[in-house]
């Protein structure tokens, strides 16, 4: 894809917290990334109420960047990918399959957007992905490289190599969960480097905000990551999960609790004529 000449960077760096300029360099690229998914929540308010969310840029850019709202993975890396081109980065967008918790790569359709990326100078691409949305995700870009680990405030991630039967090697992005002796790597989702043009992300954009086994057609779903803490609205269920490991639940009772809770501790404004909760 091309720059897009009607891109403004500044505002979207100044919604990100962000401002100057940045050379197209590793540390630019961490720093994008990170503040990125620190500023702009995620969420599927457009599919829950009927409607498949626009990935043309300007109304990426209008929902995401000029009003108190998110978005899911397309939006997101829609929007991250709109930025480091215009930064000067080489920007590859990627399908992955979402792996947590399924018994093999294979038993998951490709319906996540992730960004491949190219620095000048440097040995290997880095993956940067602003839009997964979970404990797991990454919190800056990281290279895409095995045998190493990267950690980023609390989270630590890994690439490994899964066998399958494609002639492009099946790259697994994997998570550290747990503490102590109960740590673990936990698959998060799995890509090969094809790849993938605007069209396959609408086709795969409409599956998912309107296939009736979707889960972000069918219950509400936010998540924000904060300084030391990352939260979770799944429906009525609302979790906290520390930077120290520490989890806490409750159960959110009205739609009116919902609807402050979205503003007060995510920053979204939801439509006022929609309702949130099942």
């Amino acid at each position: 894809m091309s720059v897009d000449t009607a891109f403004d960077p500044d505002r979207y760096l100044a919604r990100i917290g962000l401002g100057g300029d940045r050379a197209p360099d590793t540390a630019a690229l961490r720093e994008v990334c990170n503040a990125h998914i620190h500023a702009i929540p995620f969420e599927n308010l457009d599919p829950l109420r009927g409607s498949v969310p626009s990935l043309a840029p300007s109304d990426v850019v209008a929902k995401l960047v000029d009003s108190p709202r998110g978005g899911y993975c397309y939006e997101h890396n829609t929007l991250l990918s709109l930025a480091l081109r215009a930064l000067g980065f080489r920007v590859t967008p990627l399908m992955a399959r979402v792996v947590l918790g399924a018994a093999a790569p294979e038993s998951r359709p490709r319906t996540h957007m992730t960004l491949l990326v190219e620095v000048a100078g440097e040995e290997h691409p880095w993956l940067a992905d602003a839009g997964f949305g979970a404990a797991g995700s990454l919190l800056e870009a990281v290279p895409l490289v095995t045998g190493a680990e990267f950690r980023s405030g609390p989270r630590t991630h890994r690439f490994v190599h899964a066998p399958h039967d494609g002639p492009l090697a099946l790259w697994v992005l994997q998570a550290r969960t747990g503490t102590g002796d109960a740590a673990e790597w936990a698959d998060q989702y799995a890509f090969t480097v094809e790849p993938f043009a605007a069209p396959d992300f609408e086709v795969a954009n409409w599956h998912v905000a309107t296939n009736p086994r979707s889960p972000f057609s069918r219950r509400l779903h936010a998540q924000c990551t904060r300084p030391g803490v990352h939260r979770a609205l799944d429906d009525r269920r609302y979790t906290e999960t520390r930077a120290d490991g520490g989890v806490t639940e409750r159960l959110i009772g009205t739609e009116e609790e919902a609807r402050a809770l979205l503003a007060e501790e995510f920053g979204i404004v939801a439509p006022e004529d929609m309702k949130l909760l099942s």
